[in-house]
């Protein structure tokens, strides 16, 4: 099945490990964790050979800035702020067990595992940061946009072409 799936599939998406599955299992609902990566590019001009993966956009990011408003996002939250809303009695409560925010070069990338995501919240996140990180938002108040759970008018939503889906976690290791 492996050998199958990445024959097809390659090099875009790749099983790295496959396993029958257990009486209830079910893909979405079964995944205890989920680690998503988002890549930027600050570069003055855009590299031609990644420019359809990552957010190309030629400014620098005050990466301290962008370090302290990520503080206030980890942990478990109400994400109401931060995803399209799933619709009435759907629960926006996750549990964003680790935000990283780091640099190589003209590459920021943001690391972030949780439990669960919404629809468009680490792309929300990312974009709140950035407004951070160019100085458009104070670190604190990302706390606030987090606690009045609502999608607030100065939000930005990153593109979806620097986001990765990297792990979906099944049993105890995700937590």
């Amino acid at each position: 099945m492996q050998n199958a799936v990445n024959a097809l599939m390659s090099p875009e998406v790749v099983v790295v490990d496959a396993r029958e599955a257990g009486e209830g299992f079910d893909a979405r609902f079964s995944a205890s964790a989920r680690e998503y990566r988002y890549v930027i590019d600050t570069a003055p001009v855009a590299d031609p050979f990644t420019v359809r993966y990552v957010w190309h956009r030629p400014r620098p990011l005050a990466m301290g800035r962008m370090r302290e408003a990520a503080h206030h996002l980890v942990g478990e939250h109400d994400f109401a702020s931060f995803c399209r809303h799933p619709g009435p009695g759907k629960p926006t409560v996750r549990d964003l067990r680790r935000l990283s925010v780091a640099r190589d070069g003209s590459r920021v990338t943001l690391g972030l595992h949780a439990n669960a995501f919404l629809h468009q919240m680490v792309r929300a996140i990312v974009g709140t940061l950035v407004l951070v990180g160019d100085g458009k938002l104070e670190p604190d108040e990302v706390q606030g946009i987090l606690e009045a759970r609502r999608r607030p008018v100065i939000a930005t939503l990153a593109p979806a072409r620097g986001l990765t889906l990297e792990r979906v976690v099944y049993g105890t290791r995700g937590r």
